[in-house]
Order: C-alpha cells, then sequence, then structure tokens
C-alpha cells in the first residue's frame, strides 16, 4: 500500500527551452534534486544556474518539501537550466492547482518560444549578408 501512495504522489512534467528538453518527476520527500543521475551541485555548479532552476520552489516556499528527478537532453546549460525551471513549476501546478496565479505571476509558467534563426543560403549567417561590391 506504502509504494501505491508514493506513485500516486509522484507528478511528471515537460518544459522546453531553445533545443533543450527537460522531463520531470517530482514526489514529497526531502529536497533531494537528482538530474541525469547526479546531483543538482554536480550537473549545474554555477550558484546562478542553481538559483534559476530553485526559483519555482522559492516563490512557493516549497525548498525541501519534494524529491526531483529529472531527465535533461538537448541545448547547453543555460537553455537546460531554464528548461528545468519550466517543467518544474508544470509539476508544482499538477500537485496543487492553487499554485499557479503565484507561478504564472512570477513567469515561470510561460514558454520561452525564442529559437535560433536558421541560415539562409548565399549569406554567412542568418541575417548577416556578404559585402556587396559595386565593381
Amino acid at each position: 500500500m506504502a509504494t501505491d501512495k508514493i506513485n500516486y504522489l509522484v507528478k511528471g512534467a515537460v518544459g522546453r527551452r531553445k533545443a533543450a528538453v527537460a522531463r520531470v518527476y517530482v514526489a514529497e520527500g526531502t529536497g533531494k534534486m537528482v538530474i541525469n543521475g547526479r546531483d543538482l551541485n554536480v550537473y549545474f555548479p554555477s550558484p546562478l544556474l542553481q538559483y534559476v532552476v530553485n526559483q519555482p520552489m522559492n516563490t512557493l516556499n516549497v525548498m525541501g518539501k519534494y524529491d526531483i528527478k529529472a531527465v535533461l537532453c538537448g541545448g547547453g546549460f543555460n537553455g537546460q537550466a531554464e528548461a528545468l525551471r519550466l517543467a518544474i513549476a508544470r509539476a508544482l501546478v499538477k500537485i496543487d492547482a492553487e499554485n499557479k496565479p503565484a507561478l504564472k505571476a512570477a513567469g515561470f509558467m510561460t514558454r520561452d518560444a525564442r529559437v535560433v534563426e536558421r541560415k539562409k543560403p548565399g549569406q554567412p549567417k542568418a541575417r548577416k549578408r556578404f559585402q556587396f561590391s559595386k565593381r
């Protein structure tokens, strides 16, 4: 019966940013966060990125109440951190719908749709042009 309760409390969510995708599983626990089999402090050594990841939990004052297991793939470290932030926010809303207004006001429920513009043929980059020569 105890395992049924744990499975019932586990909520999953997906967050995306640029090319990064984060899948998150949140369950009640002691505040342990494991990302791709590694601890948060090992996976994101930068204190700034750790702060970004923890923002939704700090906003709701639930730091240390939930265990988080995350699978990250694609993108760079900044995009992965922001994708993880969105996934955690979505999972916390699945756990308790009353959390949504506070997270939405802080801007954590919005998917940032900005991605890299593609390179066009006949140009060195997306917007840059080769130097024009009249003669």
